[in-house]
């Protein structure tokens, strides 16, 4: 079966930190962001996808503020290194497994070529941004099942409002903390004092390695060491546990209005990292960490002559709010992490290899507990 959508899911059941959850709880919450999800479940071996996020409708033409970097570089994010030469991003960002990046990649140039004819014509070209996790424990990944032409319909198919979490789009085959993840979204939002700015996360979590399971915190409860001998994942004799394969990775997009330039914005990212430890990740040798955070506050104009014309909107510069805005930023990656896991169901799929949803109940019962 090939979907591009799946039913709303609920945030996550319990709230933690300073700052309230926006209506949604994700990175939608944050106005103009849209997203949209390629599922592809198919046999008994087949379980990948595709994710989107664009910050508004035509970033080619209303360019962002925008910063990546590699928290830990064992992975890849397309594009990344144009981003902070020019402080913008102006293609949608696309999440998929590892071998499908190139197909991915191939697919937001049609998409974008599709709408602007005159790309590589009298126009400059694009440089997508595209990024990878290693689901291969569940999925044959050498299947590479995610197409060019699946990724045009996928771009398409994006929109703001509510969307699926867990084992849907690029989150698909992922697993996390030996249990089930994928996509997990959050969103925190600031007081009006601060300016009542929005900050979303989506989070692509494939932590996978067995090692991360011990180190699972939940809200502070050490979740992961009192169900470390529990829920154990099926694993079949020939699959690889080793190098990428045993630590896995994580995707983290960082949305906000807030206007922030790129080296504000870069930043931000970082607080991302602070958010992964809260939850007990601790970015492994063989973990391909990769951030990148955009501001719909701070816009690049695309003009009729394919000049770039500069942010008319003044940066934020004060410290209380940017402050508010990086706790802001853990908050809702820790939430964005945990959304993955609560939202995780039992998949079974290559070769017979099964990963157990997270016992939400249990969990539950343990943060009541403490």
């Amino acid at each position: 079966m090939t979907a591009t959508a799946a039913p709303a899911s609920a945030a996550i059941p319990f709230h933690f930190g300073l700052y309230p959850a926006g209506p949604l709880d994700g990175i939608t919450d944050v106005p103009g962001v849209m997203v949209g999800h390629l599922t592809k479940v198919e046999g008994t071996s087949i379980r990948t996808g595709a994710t989107a996020i664009l910050p508004n409708a035509d970033p080619w033409v209303t360019k962002v503020a925008a910063a990546a970097l590699a928290f830990n570089g064992n992975g890849e994010m397309t594009g990344s290194q144009w981003v902070n030469e020019a402080g913008f991003l102006e293609t949608p960002i696309v999440l998929t497994d590892t071998l499908d990046i190139g197909r991915a990649d191939d697919g937001v140039i049609s998409w974008m070529m599709l709408r602007h004819p005159e790309i590589g014509v009298r126009d400059t070209v694009p440089l997508p941004v595209v990024a990878e996790c290693d689901d291969q424990f569940l999925n044959d990944i050498t299947a590479r099942a995610v197409s060019a032409n699946d990724v045009v319909h996928l771009l398409d198919s994006a929109k703001p409002g509510q969307f699926a979490r867990g084992g849907v789009g690029a989150g698909t085959g992922m697993t996390a903390f030996s249990f089930k993840g994928g996509i997990g979204s959050a969103s925190r939002v600031l007081p009006k004092k601060l300016g009542g700015y929005t900050v979303g996360v989506l989070v692509n979590d494939n932590t996978s390695g067995g090692g991360t399971r011990r180190v699972l915190t939940i809200d502070g409860v050490h979740v992961g060491a009192r169900l470390l001998n529990e829920y154990k994942p099926f694993i079949p004799k020939h699959a690889a546990m080793h190098g990428r394969p045993a630590y896995g990775s994580i995707i983290i997009t960082i949305a906000t209005n807030a206007p922030l330039d790129s080296r504000q914005l870069h930043a931000l990212a970082l607080r991302a990292g602070l958010g992964m430890g809260r939850a007990g990740l601790y970015s492994a040798e063989g973990s391909g960490d990769l951030f990148i955070a955009f501001s719909t506050g701070e816009t690049f104009q695309r003009t009729p002559s394919y000049d770039i014309e500069p942010p008319h909107t003044p940066i934020l510069e004060d410290e209380d709010t940017i402050n508010a805005l990086y706790l802001a930023t853990v908050e809702a990656t820790e939430g964005a992490i945990y959304d993955a896991l609560f939202n995780g169901k039992t998949m079974t799929g290559k070769n017979g290899a099964t990963v157990y949803g997270l016992p939400v109940d249990r969990v539950m019962q343990m943060l009541k507990q403490r």
